[in-house]
């Protein structure tokens, strides 16, 4: 187990050195004038000298490099010369709300999905699997924007017009802060992801489950007289579960790297907004920065994707 843990980290590592150098390669060895495209395009002439002493521009690219994965090692992601601030400043205070909305509504959309899943394999054909394959098309096919617009306007505006205040009209309150107001602001965000991941979280578990269920060990653990919950729950589900835990790990790394819509629509300073802001502004550093976070947060992922493998299906092991 633990050969197989260390493999897995070093294969991360490596793919995220890989992102590294890319990174690097565009923002340092594309650009004709690296220290304005760091600096962004309202940057004085003061500030593209400051860039320049600081970053060596004036040394070999190899140098460059080397200070670049220097400061990276030591957590340092660069400066947000637009705002003044250190970008690692900036990613601090957006992660927090980032994870809250994907965490959240991870649980939820990964819950809905496996139980309306086994629901519907288990009974393939009914009425529960027909229902559920028809609302799982019609939120997998609804944009994000359209069904988080959807939400405010019935659930805030319409509800705040009858006299009930229950949801905030938007942005993010700090969970040390206000912990029933940070719950309350965050179940609109949660619903707009969860509903439509979970339509295909639905259709991966009964795909995957009905497929398991005709197996030949579970027709002998039918012969030997199991009870079919024990089959359904203790072995059909934990052989299916490998392509969920699959399609889960790159979902939510993809997440903490920014919800851009849904941050959007609900006006909360996430990744996915910082990461649209400092586009428009054209405030490289920030890009940069953001673009690391989210190629970390996928590695993590898929190597707790691989744990979960081994634990699941021990084979994964020798392979």
């Amino acid at each position: 187990m633990l050969r197989f843990l260390v493999r897995r980290v070093l294969l991360g590592v490596l793919v995220l050195f890989l992102v590294v150098t890319l990174v690097f390669a565009l923002f340092y060895l594309y650009p004709s004038d690296v220290a304005r495209t760091l600096a962004g395009r309202q940057a004085t002439p003061e500030t593209i000298a400051l860039i320049q002493a600081r970053l060596g521009l004036d040394q070999p690219i190899y140098v460059q490099y080397g200070r670049f994965l220097w400061g990276l090692l030591h957590g340092n992601l660069g400066y947000d010369y637009y705002h003044q601030v250190p970008v690692t400043t900036i990613i601090a205070a957006a992660l927090p709300k980032t994870l809250s909305i994907a965490l959240g509504a991870s649980v939820i959309w990964l819950v809905l999905g496996v139980l309306n899943g086994v629901v519907s394999a288990v009974r393939p054909r009914s009425v529960a699997d027909r229902t559920l394959t028809v609302f799982s098309l019609f939120f997998y096919s609804l944009p994000t924007f359209v069904l988080g617009l959807t939400l405010l306007y019935f659930l805030y505006f319409k509800l705040t017009l009858a006299g009930v205040t229950f949801f905030p009209p938007g942005g993010y309150v700090n969970l040390a802060d206000d912990p029933g107001t940070w719950f309350r602001s965050l179940i609109l965000p949660w619903l707009t992801l969860a509903l439509v991941q979970a339509a295909l979280y639905t259709r991966l578990t009964r795909g995957s489950l009905i497929d398991v269920l005709g197996e030949d060990y579970i027709r002998t653990a039918r012969s030997k007289g199991l009870g079919e919950q024990r089959i359904t729950y203790r072995h059909g589900l934990r052989s299916a579960l490998t392509p969920i835990v699959t399609q889960f790990g790159i979902d939510l790394g993809v997440l903490v790297g920014g919800v851009v819509v849904t941050e959007s629509v609900f006006g909360i300073d996430g990744l996915g907004f910082e990461a649209v802001r400092a586009i428009n502004d054209q405030n490289s550093p920030v890009i940069i920065g953001v673009v690391i976070v989210a190629a970390a947060a996928v590695v993590v992922a898929n190597i707790v994707v691989d744990l979960l493998y081994a634990v699941l299906d021990p084979r994964v092991r020798l392979n």
